[in-house]
C-alpha cells in the first residue's frame, strides 16, 4: 500500500521548507533509513530519511521549491501501483486539513494571547527551544545525549544534542546564539514534541522566571511587530542582489556553507538569493568569481623591474583540503577509546605461536559437510577456555572494587563503513567451534548493514580484534572498557623455524594481549597467554 510523505517540520520555528537536493528518482528502489532528500529549512539544511520501504512513485516538490509544512513531498509505494486516487485527493484533503489545523491554531493562540495579559513576557533575547517533531510519524524524542552543557556558549549552527526519534536519530542544531541556561531532558529521558527541550539566553538570566513565563508572548510580541518585520524583509530583499560580505554578519545555509567550502568560495563576495539576503545552495552553484585586476598590476610591477631581479622557478601545485563531518559512529569511538587509553593503564604482552597444528585440524574440521570454521573462531574459542582458567583476565575495575564476571562473553572486532562495532558472543565457553562460527558470520554480515540490536552489541568481558586477514602481522589494540583486557590477532606467516634443533618451514602468529594493570598484573597476563598458546597449538583440547 502507498504511503504519502509530508513535509516535516524540522525545526520548531519551521512553517516551509525547500527541497535542496532529491537523493532518489521515481522509480528508484527505497529501503527504511536511505536519504530521501536534503532539506531547507528557515535556519538549516539537514537530510531527510525515509521511514518506508519501498519503489519512489511520485515526487511532490522539485528540487529550489518550496512547500508549506505537510505539503505532499513524495509517494512511496509498490512497483506499478496506481497512485492517482491519492493524487487526485491531494489539494482538497490537504487544504480542509490545513484550514482545519490553521482554525485550530489561531484559536489556540488567541486563548494563549487572552490568557497571557496577566503573565510575564519572556526577556528579550531569550529562546525556548521546544523538542522539534523530525519526522512527520514522531509524537515524542528521546535525548540520545547532549554535546552542549549548562554554561557553554552557542552559537547558531552548533550542534545541540543527538534526539532518537521513532525511526533515526538525528543532531539537532542550535538556531540561536547564547548562553546554555537551562537542560529540560536529560540524556536518556523521553518526551512529547513541543516539551522545553532547552533555554537559550544572556548569561545569569533568571531562568525560573523563564520557565514560569507565558509562551504565547513570542506570538503576541510577533503580532505587535509585524509592520517592523514587513519593513525588514521588504529591504532585505531590495538589498538581495548585493554581497553581504560588508563587514557584517553573514548567512547562508549549512549546505551552502558546505558546498562553498568544498570550493574555496569566500562568502563574503556572494550574493544571497534567499529569504533575508539569505546564501543558499544555488547561490553557491551559480556564482561566478568576477575578474580582478590585482595579478596583472602586480605583472606589470614585475615587468618593470625584470632587468633586476633574475626570475624564479617555484613548484606549480594547489593545496587542496577537504573536510568531512563525523559520523554519530565515529564520534563515540573517539570518545569511548579516549576514555579507556587516558583512565586505564595499559601494558602489552606479545607471544609467537605455533599455527601447524591449527591449520591441520581446520582442514579436517571443514571436510565435515555444512562445517566452516576459520582460524579466528579457533582464536576465539581457545580465549573462552582460557578465561575460566584465568578469572582475573575476565575482570572489570569499578573503583573501590573489582567485578569478576563468571560468565564468558567474547566481544568479536568487526570493521564497518563508518568505523567499528563490537558484537557479543554470549556464554562463548559453552560454544563448539561450528556455533562460534556460524555466529561470527551472522553477527558481522549484520553489523555491516547496519541491522545489529543493542542487545547484541553489550556486554561483552573481553574482545579479539583480528587484523591478520588484512596481512598485519603485529599490533596493539586499545582495550574495549568495561574489559579488562583485549587480544590483537596478527597474521599467520610462513617462516623458518627451529624444531628438534632443526631448521624447518612453520607457520607462525603473533598475538599480543593489551593488558588493564589495574586490575591484570604482568604475570596473570602472561600465564593466560601461556594457556591460549597450548590450546592453539594442540586444537584437540578444545574439542576434549
Amino acid at each position: 500500500m502507498a504511503e504519502i510523505i509530508s513535509m516535516p517540520r524540522l525545526s520548531d520555528t519551521m512553517e516551509e521548507g525547500t527541497v535542496a537536493k532529491w537523493l532518489k528518482s521515481v522509480g528508484d528502489k527505497v529501503e527504511e533509513g536511505d536519504i530521501l532528500a536534503e532539506i531547507e529549512t528557515d535556519k538549516a539544511t539537514m537530510e531527510f530519511e525515509s521511514f518506508y520501504e519501498g519503489t519512489l512513485l511520485h515526487i511532490g516538490i522539485e528540487e529550489g521549491d518550496g512547500a508549506p509544512v505537510d505539503s505532499l513531498l513524495a509517494i512511496i509505494g509498490d512497483e506499478g501501483e496506481d497512485i492517482s486516487g491519492l493524487l487526485n485527493g491531494e489539494g482538497g484533503s490537504t487544504s480542509e486539513e490545513a484550514e482545519v489545523e490553521n482554525a485550530s491554531e489561531e484559536s489556540s493562540a488567541d486563548e494563549d494571547e487572552t490568557q497571557e495579559e496577566g503573565g510575564s513576557e519572556i526577556p528579550e533575547g531569550v529562546e525556548i527551544i521546544k523538542m522539534p517533531r523530525l519526522s512527520d510519524t514522531m509524537e515524542e524524542g528521546t535525548v540520545a545525549s547532549w554535546l552542549k552543557k549548562v554554561g557553554d556558549t552557542v552559537e547558531e549552527g552548533d550542534i545541540l544534542a543527538e534526539i532518537e526519534t521513532d525511526k533515526a536519530t538525528m543532531e539537532f542544531e542550535s538556531f540561536y546564539s547564547g548562553t546554555l541556561l537551562h537542560i529540560g531532558i536529560q540524556e536518556g529521558e523521553s518526551s512529547p514534541v513541543d516539551a522545553v527541550l532547552a533555554v537559550i539566553g544572556p548569561e545569569g538570566t533568571d531562568v525560573d522566571a523563564v520557565l514560569n513565563s507565558k509562551p504565547s508572548s513570542g506570538k503576541k510580541k510577533t503580532k505587535a511587530d509585524t509592520p517592523k518585520k514587513e519593513e525588514d524583509s521588504k529591504s532585505s530583499k531590495e538589498e538581495g542582489s548585493k554581497p553581504v560580505g560588508d563587514g557584517k554578519r553573514i548567512f547562508a545555509s549549512p549546505l551552502a556553507k558546505k558546498i562553498a567550502a568544498d570550493k574555496g568560495i569566500d562568502l563574503a563576495s556572494v550574493s544571497g538569493s534567499g529569504d533575508n539576503g539569505r546564501i543558499i545552495k544555488k547561490d553557491i552553484e551559480n556564482y561566478k568569481p568576477e575578474a580582478k585586476a590585482e595579478p596583472k598590476a602586480a605583472s606589470d610591477s614585475g615587468a618593470a623591474t625584470s632587468k633586476s631581479v633574475a626570475p624564479v622557478n617555484l613548484p606549480v601545485g594547489e593545496e587542496s583540503i577537504e573536510e568531512v563531518k563525523n559520523s554519530q559512529m565515529r564520534k563515540v569511538i573517539a570518545k569511548r577509546l579516549s576514555e579507556s587509553k587516558f583512565s586505564a593503564p595499559h601494558y602489552y604482552l606479545t607471544i609467537e605461536v605455533s599455527m601447524d597444528n591449527a591449520m591441520a585440524s581446520r582442514k579436517q574440521i571443514n571436510e565435515l559437510p555444512e562445517t566452516k570454521v576459520s582460524f579466528n573462531d579457533m582464536v576465539v574459542k581457545a580465549c573462552a577456555m582460557a578465561l575460566k582458567k584465568h578469572p582475573q583476565v575476565n575482570t572489570t575495575w569499578n573503583g573501590d572494587t573489582t567485578k569478576y564476571n563468571h560468565h564468558v562473553h567474547v566481544g568479536v572486532a568487526v570493521a564497518v563503513e563508518d568505523g567499528l562495532v563490537v558484537p557479543v558472543l554470549k556464554f562463548t565457553d559453552q560454544m563448539s567451534l561450528s556455533q562460534i562460527g556460524a555466529s561470527v558470520k551472522d553477527l558481522a554480515g549484520r553489523a555491516r548493514t547496519k541491522k545489529l540490536t543493542p542487545a547484541e552489541m553489550e556486554g561483552s568481558t573481553f574482545t579479539v580484534s583480528n587484523l591478520g586477514m588484512f596481512g598485519i602481522s603485529e599490533f596493539t589494540s586499545i582495550i574495549n572498557q568495561p574489559n579488562s583486557a583485549i587480544l590483537s590477532v596478527g597474521a599467520i606467516v610462513q617462516k623458518p623455524v627451529v624444531k628438534d634443533g632443526q631448521i624447518v618451514v612453520g607457520n607462525t602468529m603473533k598475538v599480543t594481549l593489551a593488558c588493564d594493570h589495574r586490575t591484570v598484573d604482568g604475570a596473570t597476563g602472561a600465564q593466560f597467554l601461556a594457556t591460549l598458546r597450548s590450546y592453539l597449538e594442540n586444537p584437540v583440547t578444545m574439542l576434549a
